[in-house]
């Protein structure tokens, strides 16, 4: 028997990040289902971490209205040991400041200091308005971040009010904007892209492809695809919208 045989490999971290409009829009049942979806995937995550050989799969909420502040104060939390608690609307859509805070925070010297190392995060937007402060600024310092470079990026728009251009901004691309219009679509997509992204994100697998694109995320585009097909066959018409 080699002397490695009972060595632990620490795994690297994968940190999913939740960024949450709780403006007061979202007030009701938009963020009724955001707060029931959040909390009954959390269990998946957990078994997703615990069979993961590569990756333990670590938890970040930001939530933004007049301001954009951390929930997870102290750092991303294991799935493991992370308590979901409901978040109350109200306010308006600082959405500059959720990405400056989000980029302060994508960093070896925050939240990205594991000593195993981490993969590159899934970063999941979720929003029903339009920004109400300059978010260029921020989102213009988040593009030159590397580890947001390398990011799993989706965007969720609630309803109809939601700026899906801005959205397309943060994400890259159109075909990482989901559109929902009901709370139990909502839910099925919340469930669904924090799963598959944590999947996808934390694979060992070559982050850039050979353009200089991200392979990851284009992987995930494939399943996001395949999940918008699925969803509109199975859209339950008794839905009441928003």
């Amino acid at each position: 028997m080699s002397l490695l045989d009972n060595v632990a490999i620490p795994r690297k971290t994968m940190v999913l990040f939740f960024l949450v409009d709780t403006s007061g829009s979202m007030a009701g049942s938009k963020i009724g289902a955001v707060n029931s979806a959040i909390e009954e995937v959390i269990p998946e995550l957990k078994d997703l971490s615990e069979a993961n050989a590569d990756a333990q799969v670590k938890i970040a909420v930001l939530e933004f209205s007049s301001g954009a502040k951390w929930i997870t104060t102290s750092g991303p939390v294991e799935a493991a040991n992370f308590v979901w608690n409901d978040l109350d609307a109200g306010g308006v859509t600082d959405l500059g400041d959720a990405f400056t805070k989000l980029g302060e925070k994508l960093s070896t010297r925050a939240f990205m200091q594991e000593a195993a190392g981490s993969f590159a995060p899934a970063i999941f937007l979720m929003s029903d308005g339009g920004p109400t402060d300059d978010y260029k600024k921020g989102l213009e310092s988040l593009n030159k971040n590397n580890w947001f470079k390398k990011a799993i990026k989706v965007a969720v728009a609630i309803g109809d009010d939601a700026d899906k251009a801005v959205l397309e901004e943060f994400t890259g691309t159109d075909e990482s904007v989901l559109e929902v219009r009901t709370p139990a679509m909502l839910r099925k997509m919340i469930k669904f892209v924090s799963v598959r992204a944590s999947e996808v994100a934390s694979k060992n697998a070559t982050v850039l492809t050979g353009d200089g694109g991200n392979s990851k995320q284009s992987a995930f585009i494939e399943e996001l695809n395949n999940f918008k097909i699925e969803a509109a066959q199975s859209a339950e018409d008794g839905d009441d919208e928003w």
